[in-house]
């Protein structure tokens, strides 16, 4: 039997959580399928929680909690990590998109963060988070506005953003939260750090069709890249898939209308919106 993967405690509250976990079902002289058949899961899912890949939902948590006798440790703990603003998976990538001088995306389904207004955020985390309250919604949102700093700054990093077509004619939030979107769209692109292109739907297949990404270059250190999906992301180090993920970037340029066609594109599809009744797609 291979040894048990070694955990890191302070890579995450996550991280945290998973050796917590771990320490008390061996206390308790439990293996993870044994763990598993109590709840019951799969023992897969008690591996997961355990290498801080996944959190336990909060029923299952519950289970963990009074079958491990951690008098509240793992409730707790649940409790910080769903309460901090970014997920594991995102907050190393937060924290380097803060150092970047130059930032290179394409967004396959919303407005990049660092762009979007506060009611289309607030719109896009309802949708993506069904079960977070008002209150929790709002820590999101304040961290999104929050994090958008990074663009007025005194010396902001280029931002050159690809938008698929679908994220400038998906009404989130409807018409007007739209049109108040795309107008912050058009004005930011009118700053000469900020750099916008579409990528029409009659370009067809292209080699990011997965989800979006995003290359940060810094002053100092090696490009990386960031993959990301609805509810994951992956922060990619390797030199050679960055240069993959690049070359990959270059073909989605050339794919793309030009920034002056792209911003005919968005004024002509915001019209459209101001056309909409204010709960009519279009």
């Amino acid at each position: 039997m291979p040894a048990p993967k070694e955990l890191d405690p302070s890579a995450s509250l996550a991280a945290l959580y998973g050796a917590k976990l771990r320490k008390l079902r061996i206390r308790a002289g439990l293996t993870q399928r044994q763990l598993g058949d109590k709840i019951p899961i799969a023992h897969s899912r008690i591996a997961q929680f355990e290498l801080g890949n996944e959190v336990p939902p909060e029923d299952v948590n519950g289970k963990l909690d009074v079958l491990l006798d951690a008098d509240g440790d793992l409730v707790d703990l649940r409790g910080h990590i769903k309460r901090t603003p970014y997920p594991d998976w995102a907050r190393a990538f937060v924290a380097l998109e803060a150092k970047a001088v130059k930032m290179l995306k394409y967004m396959a389904h919303a407005v990049p963060g660092l762009l979007q207004t506060e009611s289309y955020a607030r719109a896009l985390l309802r949708i993506s988070r069904p079960r977070d309250t008002d209150g929790q919604i709002e820590v999101l949102v304040s961290a999104r506005l929050d994090h958008q700093s990074i663009l007025e700054a005194s010396a902001p990093p280029l931002m050159w953003c690809i938008l698929d077509e679908a994220v400038i004619r998906r009404p989130v939030g409807g018409p007007a939260v739209m049109r108040e979107q795309l107008a912050r769209v058009l004005l930011l692109a009118e700053t000469p750090h900020v750099v916008v292109q579409v990528l029409p739907f009659k370009a067809g297949g292209h080699p990011v069709m997965g989800g979006s990404l995003t290359l940060l270059s810094f002053e100092r250190g090696q490009d990386v890249a960031y993959t990301e999906g609805s509810h994951s992301g992956e922060l990619v180090e390797t030199a050679e898939e960055v240069a993959e993920y690049a070359l990959a970037y270059d073909l989605l340029q050339a794919q793309s209308l030009s920034p002056d066609e792209s911003l005919t594109v968005i004024r002509s599809v915001m019209k459209e919106y101001s056309k909409c009744e204010p709960t009519e797609p279009i």
